[in-house]
């Protein structure tokens, strides 16, 4: 089966009938005809010998210009239970979204081609789907139980990552990136439609806003391998998903994402007493700020990491900062203080960037009375004294947001 679409195309849903799959496993694919006839065979076969339910395989080629089309076109002839589905314009999220809205399955899943991830967690995988205790699922590399066999950039860009998303849009789930999860379809019809992103930033976006709606995220521990000849260029997706990761963060902050519909369409209610929106006590604030802080400093020196070999130290350094003061100011924002809509957002991300200045020229201007006093200060001199200057600077700046940006009363202190 073979359906051709363009990227701006909506394939309409229809009843599911008897002979319907139960499980949908799309795997995306761009360039990849030498991967994709080993990948598919094995994913078959092993769905054939395990999967005690109807399935069907979807191979979902997102502007291929090699032959990996043809390739598709082939083993979706020879196999039964596989599909082709083409797409004119490059983008995962825009295939998987494209596939899953097609799809007749009640159950929706993708793998990369490469099948890094043992396929023995695929039946855990969508198992809490098909009983309906869960509404979404993800593999894990960062869990319990997971073994892991990768490079150590790899290691520390995706740990990195998992923690920035903890500090700005307060995740619970460990793992965003893994190629490996499992959607309700009608749980997927309700989200799809609020995910905007069409690249890599797809599975985070949908996990977040999964997470926000009160959906169930159920976590399955992988064995992963990392495939040496990935194409994914790291450079490239590290800065799409931070400004993603940005991009999301402000309009979770503004409240622009309908989550109280989405609650209501999905017949979930948040669990936690407390709401967005409510002040909370001195105490509380300092941990969530302490919190965000610590992802902040995670975010900048990755940020830091990444764009250092394209812009150098100095513009580097600069983008970082002043990314990661954004950030910190929208979390912050809505996280630490439960200030949440659009009113007055401009003017909070103003005095934010005035509060971080504030912080930074502390710090500067006691680096600068160091070298003043000792005029060849040795490391650990200037280490100490950038230490206590930061935790200084820190005070400073939570000082200036509850007292100043974010005062809601007389008496904020």
């Amino acid at each position: 089966m073979v359906v051709a679409m363009t990227a701006a195309a909506t394939l309409p849903t229809r009843p599911a009938t008897p002979a319907d799959p139960v499980l949908d496993v799309v795997v995306p694919v761009f360039n990849e005809e030498s991967d994709l006839e080993p990948g598919v065979r094995r994913l078959h076969a092993h769905l054939s010998a395990t999967f005690p339910y109807p399935f069907r395989i979807t191979v979902a080629d997102n502007a291929s210009t090699d032959g990996t089309l043809a390739v598709a076109r082939r083993l979706a002839a020879e196999l039964p239970r596989v599909g082709v589905l083409h797409l004119d314009a490059k983008g995962r999220g825009r295939a998987l979204a494209a596939a899953w809205s097609a799809s007749p399955a009640p159950v929706l899943a993708y793998c990369d081609v490469d099948l890094s991830t043992d396929l023995a967690a695929l039946l855990p995988l969508v198992a809490p789907l098909i009983s309906g205790h869960s509404d979404l699922a993800i593999g894990t590399r960062l869990g319990r139980g997971s073994r892991v066999v990768r490079g150590m950039k790899r290691e520390v860009i995706s740990r990195g990552y998992n923690l920035l998303l903890r500090g700005t849009l307060a995740v619970r789930f460990s793992d965003a990136q893994c190629g490996f999860k499992a959607i309700r379809a009608d749980v997927a019809r309700q989200l799809l439609p609020l995910v905007r992103d069409t690249g890599w930033f797809f599975d985070t976006e949908l996990l977040v806003l999964a997470q926000r709606a009160g959906l169930r995220i159920h976590e399955v521990p992988v064995d992963w391998i990392d495939d040496p000849d990935s194409r994914v260029d790291l450079l490239a997706t590290a800065i799409a998903d931070l400004r993603g990761t940005l991009r999301l963060g402000r309009a979770l902050a503004a409240g622009t994402v309908p989550l109280a519909a989405l609650r209501r369409q999905l017949g979930r209610h948040p669990l936690e007493p407390a709401t967005p929106g409510v002040p909370v006590g001195l105490a509380r604030q300092l941990v969530r700020f302490a919190g965000v802080g610590i992802a902040s400093t995670a975010a900048y020196l990755l940020l830091f990491v990444t764009l250092r070999g394209v812009l150098g130290a100095q513009p580097a350094n600069l983008a970082a900062l002043l990314l990661t003061a954004l950030a910190n100011t929208a979390v912050n924002r809505r996280f630490t203080f439960g200030v949440t809509g659009r009113r007055s957002v401009t003017r909070h991300h103003a005095q934010g960037l005035v509060a971080f200045a504030a912080a930074l020229a502390f710090t500067s201007a006691s680096l600068a009375a160091l070298h003043a006093l000792v005029p060849v200060p040795g490391r650990p001199a200037e280490v100490a004294v950038l230490v206590v200057a930061n935790l200084a600077g820190t005070v400073l700046r939570f000082l200036l947001l509850r007292g100043w940006v974010f005062r809601t009363g007389p008496a904020a202190w």
